[in-house]
C-alpha cells in the first residue's frame, strides 16, 4: 500500500493499526524518496482467527436414546445381579 506523507499524518493510528493487523507494509512517499513500514514479525492467517464457541445445544442431548437403562457390562450392578446378588 502506498500513502502520502500528507495522508500518513491524517490517519497514522489507522495506518499503523492495519500493519499490525494484516502484515502488509505501508510505503510513504515524501520529496521523490519513499519510507516503509512494516511489522516486526510476520503475521500469518492464524494469527487473524477469531476465537469462537463451538459448543451448541445441551450437552446432554446425543445420548438421549442411546443408554437403554440397563448397567454396564463391568458395572459392579450388572456383577452383582449375575451371581444371583442385589
Amino acid at each position: 500500500m502506498k500513502v502520502s506523507a500528507t495522508e500518513l499524518r491524517q490517519n497514522l493510528y489507522r495506518i499503523i493499526d492495519t500493519v499490525l493487523e494484516t502484515g502488509e507494509p505501508v510505503e510513504i512517499a515524501r520529496k521523490g524518496g519513499s519510507v516503509r513500514i512494516v511489522p516486526d514479525k510476520k503475521v500469518t492467517i492464524w494469527d487473524r482467527l477469531e476465537v469462537h464457541d463451538v459448543i451448541r445445544g445441551e450437552i446432554e442431548g446425543p445420548w438421549d436414546g442411546i443408554w437403554d437403562g440397563e448397567p454396564e457390562l463391568d458395572s459392579p450392578e450388572r456383577d452383582a445381579s449375575a451371581r444371583g446378588g442385589a
